[in-house]
């Protein structure tokens, strides 16, 4: 009885405490408006080895880039980056989206920044790999790393960069020379790259300045 006691008060108060206690979030729409962003990640300086190393230019097509002010705006890092990538010897490879007819040809391809006529096109959906011979083009090549630039950021980056992961390569992303529709776009899919499963913090997120050939 004595024990008794002493265990209703507990009882109680447990109760009070249930009532009092705000009611979880049903969905991550409830937080939507107080989730808080990750904290930065951290950029790498990375030096590689251009014999072995592809830039893979993803989809930088005057459908996608044009009507784009970000996209316009990393042009000039991606420029850099694509004339530091030819003068040391590494393979540059272009990817061209599927868009709806009329299409994409190469020549769509922003002046700043068009392919050489000996340097590789895929032309699939988001990720570069799936239904085109990237994998046996690098393979073929003898590359172990690759660097990613273009767009979108949600698209052709985020699947294809996963997917160069998956395929062994080790995948750096330029973060300044992706683009999205909105810098939030951008956001998320960086930061999928230090968080998501397996691959989070095996990627290497650098800038274009920060590459060393």
């Amino acid at each position: 009885m004595l024990r008794s006691r002493h265990l209703w008060p507990l009882a109680a108060l447990a109760v009070v405490l249930a009532y009092a206690a705000p009611a979880p979030a049903q969905s991550v729409i409830d937080e939507w408006n107080s989730v808080k962003a990750p904290p930065v990640p951290e950029l790498k300086s990375v030096t590689v080895d251009p014999k072995s190393t592809a830039l893979l230019m993803l989809d930088i097509v005057k459908q996608l880039c044009s009507p784009n002010p970000r996209c316009i705006a990393s042009l000039p890092k991606i420029q850099k980056l694509l004339s530091a990538a030819r003068t040391n010897g590494a393979t540059v490879i272009y990817s061209l989206p599927i868009i709806p007819p009329p299409g994409v040809v190469i020549g769509d391809t922003l002046p700043e920044v068009a392919p050489k006529g000996d340097e590789p096109v895929v032309h699939t959906f988001f990720d570069k790999f799936s239904n085109t011979d990237l994998d046996k083009i690098l393979k073929d090549k003898g590359i172990k790393t690759v660097i990613i630039v273009g767009g979108v950021a949600n698209g052709a980056v985020l699947y294809t960069g996963t997917s160069a992961f998956t395929h062994g390569y080790q995948t750096i992303i330029s973060v300044d020379g992706i683009y999205g529709s909105s810098a939030y776009i951008e956001q998320y899919s960086v930061y999928q790259f230090v968080a998501a499963p397996v691959l989070g913090g095996k990627v290497i997120l650098t800038r274009s300045d920060m590459i060393k050939f």
